[in-house]
């Protein structure tokens, strides 16, 4: 591919989210940014969620996993399904009913300050570690195709920390006015690009395979990849249980418990379209998961038919077939669909994290309206730096697969959050507010622990994903021995 052709390609997609940034943020305020006046349709919201759902990380990092992992990830999609349904039949209605901006307000009500200042502080962690996964992987596949091409002063690429500071001002450009007003259409956009290009590389690379629609469905199930259930291990980390409940719990923590997902729903009309939303949403989260597999499975069975060596590092499987080996115009489609992946994700965790630290730490509710607009931007400038210096410090450390580093460090910095919410919903026991901090702080130290010794302490047994299910109740049990009988 040429760089010069794909770099005008981006440019020209770039151009379409400033259109839409222009025309959604006319007579933007700070309640337009935050919730988006709750004016959003809520077929919209649902699908744009597919993109920012799914982000980058599932663009590049869910095919290669096939190679080593086959169809299990299917076993956890599943479990999405019930954690979705948790999310609009118990967590929804009552963000609806409190009419919340942060969700993490609820803490303050339930059990105290320093409650809802931990719950917001490892929402702020979480989605600054999970935005800096997302867009780390997507800098670093632009630096491979793009950017280490192109010679500055006739001997050197462009440096990383110039593809990483390009990425993340792209996304302040179109966020910094309208916020979540602005990210509900661009997002619909995004998912779009993205479904395309992933639909234009299957179609290439089935006919490469000679294979029609049905011939391919069946190649893939009959080939090595194609095993979704995982029955026979317990010890495996794929074991059926353990992707299933893992499924459920990452998507109670990571879309109910996450101020960045539920900001989208939130922006809906009313607790019935927002449930709508989340419903259709979970439906087809489902198939375009799925089709994702299949994507993977493919290219494992090109790389076959052609003796292609696989790459060491299996999430620049994808990145290195589109570039060397599918026409010019697949190419192209890959790195919009990657860009709209990667932007749909970063743009809502950009705003997301700007609005909580707005009202959660910064208490901008009970400051005049100037002030409230002039904190909000230079909150928002001041998150897009930090999450270009967590990047950076990822592309230093970071050598296993995107999307295992993702789930594994949602495991913990989700799972205080999993623990106060499930306290808080389940009991009506008052707890000793002071002391939530410590116990928060203590459940992933613990986790920890068990991560690194369970091999050797159980038996064989290794914690993967499910780890996030010991940490929420490791962090219930704390809080419920400082707790007493009277509910405040």
């Amino acid at each position: 591919m040429n760089p010069t052709v794909v770099i005008l390609f981006i440019l020209g997609y770039f151009g379409l989210l400033m259109l839409i940034s222009f025309l959604t943020s006319k007579g933007a305020n700070n309640d337009t940014f935050f919730i988006g006046g709750h004016k959003s349709p809520w077929f919209l919201v649902a699908f744009g969620m597919i993109g920012a759902s799914l982000s980058g990380v599932t663009f590049i990092s869910v095919p290669g996993w096939v190679g080593a992992s086959e169809f299990s990830y299917m076993q956890m999609v599943l479990g999405y399904f019930v954690g979705y349904a948790v999310v609009a039949l118990v967590l929804m209605p009552l963000y609806y009913r409190l009419n919340l901006t942060s969700i993490y307000t609820y803490l303050d009500d339930r059990f105290g300050n320093a409650s809802y200042k931990t719950g917001a502080a490892f929402f702020v962690l979480s989605r600054t570690v999970g935005a800096a996964f997302r867009l780390f992987l997507v800098a670093q596949v632009l630096q491979y195709l793009i950017f280490d091409k192109i010679i500055l002063y006739g001997t050197t690429h462009v440096p990383f920390f110039v593809t990483v500071a390009i990425t993340i001002l792209l996304i302040w450009l179109y966020t910094f006015k309208g916020g979540i007003k602005t990210i509900v259409w661009t997002d619909t956009l995004q998912t779009l690009f993205m479904l395309i290009a992933v639909g234009v590389s299957i179609y290439f690379l089935s006919s490469e395979l000679n294979l029609g629609f049905s011939e391919m469905i069946q190649t893939v199930s009959d080939s090595d990849y194609g095993q979704v259930f995982f029955f026979d291990d317990w010890n495996d980390k794929r074991h059926f249980v353990k992707q299933f409940f893992s499924g459920v719990f990452i998507t109670i923590v990571m879309t109910g418990l996450d101020q960045d997902m539920m900001q989208k729903n939130l922006s809906c009309k009313n607790i019935k379209e927002g449930q709508k939303n989340m419903f259709s949403f979970s439906i087809v989260l489902i198939l375009v998961n799925f089709v994702f597999l299949v994507l993977g499975a493919l290219l494992f069975l090109y790389l076959q038919q052609n003796g292609i060596t696989a790459p060491d590092k299996l999430d620049n499987l994808f990145p290195e077939i589109a570039k060397q080996h599918l026409p010019t115009i697949a190419g192209i489609f890959f790195i919009l669909g990657l860009v709209a992946a990667a932007y749909s994700s970063a743009d809502s965790a950009l705003t997301a994290l700007t609005t909580s630290i707005c009202i959660d730490f910064l208490n901008v509710g009970n400051k005049e309206e100037s002030l409230k607009v002039k904190l909000r931007k230079r909150v928002h400038i001041l998150v897009s730096v930090a999450l270009f210096v967590v990047i950076l410090i990822f592309s230093l450390v970071n050598n296993e697969s995107v999307i295992s580093s993702l789930f594994k460090a949602a495991g913990f910095t989700y799972g205080p959050l999993l623990g106060l919410y499930a306290f808080g919903l389940m009991t009506k026991r008052a707890v000793i507010d002071k002391l939530v901090p410590i116990i928060c702080v203590l459940s992933p130290i613990i986790c920890g622990v068990l991560f690194l010794f369970s091999e050797s302490w159980f038996n064989g047994y290794k914690f993967g994903f499910e780890i996030l299910i010991v940490n929420g109740f490791l962090t219930f049990l704390g809080l419920f021995a400082i707790s007493s009988k009277s509910f405040k």
